[in-house]
């Protein structure tokens, strides 16, 4: 059974929201597996919305993984700890390697971040939105906050290998469904980040920079633009989930609280 308040209750039905506009949803009981219809980073298996029944057992979770093997996506799944706190247990026992991470929402009260001269909200049409989305996948190649080598030829080759994700990645943006920040420099991105709104609900994913470009604080600054975008479209309800302590502690300074924990399950490396 799960336990909710009313912010995580918010958060619970924006999960299960924000994939139904690019996945089918298929129904595993106490799951949901969620398999996206477009290009774009894959979804995951989590905790069926307002689910009454038993808890999901290791053979669940195995039905679970056995369909994402199937369909070749990833094996993984997500959900809140104090929402849904038995499933841990049961992903584990099936070998599945279990991450943590802060769950946070900002205070609407916090007063909004001064704008950054690097950082800019993109349009359908901007120039760099195919370095913004490319620089998330090479900044999660290299996990971490420590500066790193990987730079603009990295960045490159995934541009070019990811060319196909741009028209989707720029109806979304028309559509009001994404809201992409970028940090570009001498003709380069060099961080980027999202917000997905929902109605009055809206999660930040996606905050990369490149590892050659670290510790120069755009991560913050884009984080900061999305915060201000995010306000300005009247959104009550913003949340992310922070990698490590460290990077919640940079949140922080943004108005945002720890209130929960974000787990993420998938194959152990």
């Amino acid at each position: 059974m799960t336990t909710v308040n009313a912010s995580l209750d918010r958060l619970e039905r924006y999960y299960d929201s924000v994939p139904r506009a690019a996945a089918r949803a298929e129904d595993f009981g106490p799951l949901t597996l969620f398999v996206r219809q477009a290009t774009g980073w894959p979804y995951y298996a989590r905790p069926t919305l307002d689910w009454k029944g038993p808890a999901a057992t290791v053979e669940d979770v195995e039905r679970v993984r056995a369909r994402q093997r199937e369909l070749c996506v990833p094996e993984a799944f997500e959900w809140v700890a104090e929402v849904t706190p038995g499933l841990r247990e049961a992903v584990e026992a099936t070998g599945l390697r279990v991450h943590a991470h802060p769950l946070m929402i900002r205070d609407e009260d916090a007063p909004l971040p001064d704008p950054h001269p690097l950082v800019r909200v993109l349009d359908p049409e901007d120039p760099f939105l195919a370095g913004a989305l490319a620089v998330p996948h090479v900044a999660f190649a290299a996990p971490g906050t420590a500066v790193g080598e990987a730079g603009h030829g990295e960045l490159a080759t995934e541009i070019t290998a990811r060319a196909a994700e741009v028209p989707a990645a720029a109806d979304r943006i028309r559509a009001g469904r994404t809201v992409l920040a970028a940090a570009v420099e001498n003709g380069v991105v060099a961080c980027s980040g999202m917000h997905l709104p929902v109605g009055p609900v809206s999660e930040i994913t996606g905050v990369g920079t490149l590892p050659a470009e670290r510790r120069r604080g755009l991560a913050y600054a884009v984080t900061a633009a999305l915060v201000t975008d995010a306000r300005e479209r009247g959104v009550e309800t913003l949340f992310l989930s922070a990698g490590d302590e460290d990077v919640a502690r940079m949140y922080g300074r943004l108005g945002f609280r720890t209130v929960a924990t974000a787990l993420i399950a998938e194959l152990a490396e």
